[in-house]
């Protein structure tokens, strides 16, 4: 096989944390290479100084044979080297093909941009991933799932040798994915390499052909994907054997604590459900259901039409999400970097920003010991890698982001915590931690409303499951009912007898 591209030795530090420490990586024509690892491995880091973000301290990039030194983005794209960001790179008053081409829009006379050359091009890459939607639609009109797909297509337009993929699948619909995957086989086959860097160790052993693994900055090892199993994968990543994968605990529930009654607003249509105390409601549904709307209706961040909300057997009238946390309702959303958090504030200003009250003295003075060791119970009990609590939020891994906007969320301790594709970007040993903060919550009698699109989590999380079509809900199951082939049933818009049948 050629090789494209060799990574050796790669060292880089940051104040007060060495991010890489002598690192390979390899990446050879016509096979995808997974780069695994946990959050903070230093995955994200490593492609930081591949692509010339970054400049490394230590170690030799060779790429097509020479050594480099990329001096930017630009350059390596130039080069052939593209990457596709876990975060959206995009311009949401553009179009899908604006987003595409930008500055490299196909020109005519005199300089002109040739817009139905540029609209043919875009349609034609949506096309190959299997996107039904024209290139000239807005693209803050589209969901998440549907930007990433566009930013997919911008990388797939450059005809780059190496394409790094970094959580492609992560807002992505199973059908969505399926076109993706369908892409990276296309692309192998024509002689590229793909880097594919994702928590979805289902997808390392259906689309990859050899793997890399990253522990704490440092090279762990290289194997064909054929050659591991998923059980021996993980213990590489997080250095130790992980039991039991959904560890649910058993909770008599108590009262009903939030109900909701034939709520209409956006994109919902005469919704009704209802969680108690103790207990952990999944929902379910395919992109596009409602799952969210329905979510922010009940927060405060979208209008309710009609319907009612009540928090145990009390009428609420929630209007904004200041009113929701009045209530003690608190969501953390699936887009953390647009709703849950401010990138520029530090990991422990983020985590406290919704409880201020709570270390604050009767004439509104800061208890900063108080807020400061409130935020450092969190990163202890979510191992969240920072160098300190000063640190900006917006310098963390995707996972560490995340798992502050659950601690922000629960800072408080609401009576109802609705979790918003939670485990979103997280790997398996902190998705392990997470699941048992929730269980922990649960004991404690707090009532959780978790949204994923991941089934396996939603089956093995929950003890009751609605699932959502069309902004409706289809379907509501106990844990012990359901299975994934009823709930991908109700997912499609089946009538749930039909979907037990």
């Amino acid at each position: 096989m050629e090789e494209l591209l060799r990574l050796d030795g790669i060292e880089k530090s940051f104040p007060g944390v060495k991010a890489l420490d002598r690192v390979n990586l390899r990446v050879e024509a016509g096979r995808v290479m997974a780069l695994v690892g946990e959050n903070g491995a230093g995955k994200s880091t490593l492609m930081k100084v591949l692509t010339g973000i970054y400049q490394r301290d230590a170690g030799t990039i060779t790429y097509l044979g020479k050594e480099r030194q990329f001096a930017g983005p630009r350059d390596s794209q130039q080069a052939g080297i593209s990457i596709i960001h876990q975060e959206l790179n995009l311009l949401p008053e553009l179009s899908i093909a604006e987003n595409i081409f930008l500055g490299r829009e196909p020109s005519g006379f005199a300089g002109r941009i040739h817009w139905k050359a540029m609209y043919k091009q875009a349609d034609a890459l949506l096309a190959r991933l299997g996107v039904s939607r024209s290139s000239r639609t807005r693209l803050g009109d589209l969901s998440i799932g549907e930007q990433q797909m566009v930013e997919i297509a911008k990388a797939l337009s450059f005809e780059s040798r190496v394409i790094i993929m970094d959580e492609p699948t992560d807002t992505l619909t199973d059908t969505e994915t399926e076109a993706l995957h369908g892409v990276i086989r296309e692309l192998r086959d024509s002689g590229r390499g793909i880097v594919y860097i994702s928590h979805r160790l289902k997808e390392i052993f259906e689309i990859c052909d050899d793997v890399t693994v990253l522990r704490d900055g440092n090279f762990i090892g290289e194997a064909p994907v054929a050659d591991m199993d998923e059980e021996a994968l993980i213990e590489m990543m997080v250095g130790r054997r992980l039991e039991e994968q959904y560890p649910r605990v058993e909770v008599t529930p108590g009262r009903f604590s939030l109900e909701v009654t034939d709520l209409v607003g956006p994109r919902l249509d005469s919704v009704s459900m209802a969680v108690r105390e103790g207990e952990i409601l999944g929902v379910s549904g395919l992109m596009g259901a409602g799952r969210t709307e329905l979510m922010k209706a009940v927060f405060g961040a979208h209008p309710i039409e009609s319907g009612s909300v009540s928090m145990f057997g009390e009428p609420v009238r929630i209007r904004s999400p200041k009113d929701a946390l009045e209530a003690g309702i608190a969501y953390i959303s699936e887009d953390r970097k647009r709703d849950g958090l401010i990138l520029g504030m530090s990991v422990q200003k983020n985590m406290t920003l919704a409880a201020l009250k709570m270390f604050s003295t009767p004439t509104g003075h800061l208890r900063a010991a108080m807020e400061c060791e409130a935020a450092s119970g969190y990163v202890a009990a979510f191992n969240i890698r920072t160098p300190s609590l000063r640190q900006q939020v917006g310098n963390l891994s995707g996972g560490n982001q995340q798992k502050v906007a659950i601690a922000k969320g629960l800072m408080d301790r609401p009576r109802v915590l609705i979790l918003d594709e939670p485990t979103r970007g997280v790997d398996v040993g902190a998705k392990k931690e997470i699941y048992q903060l929730i269980n922990r919550f649960k004991s404690e009698g707090m009532s959780i409303i978790l949204v994923s699109s991941e089934m396996p989590e939603i089956l093995g999380m929950s003890d009751r499951i609605i699932v959502m079509h069309e902004g409706r809900v289809r379907g509501e199951f106990t844990a012990g009912e359901a299975d994934q082939e009823t709930l991908m049933a109700c997912a499609i818009g089946r009538a749930q007898e039909e979907a037990r049948a």
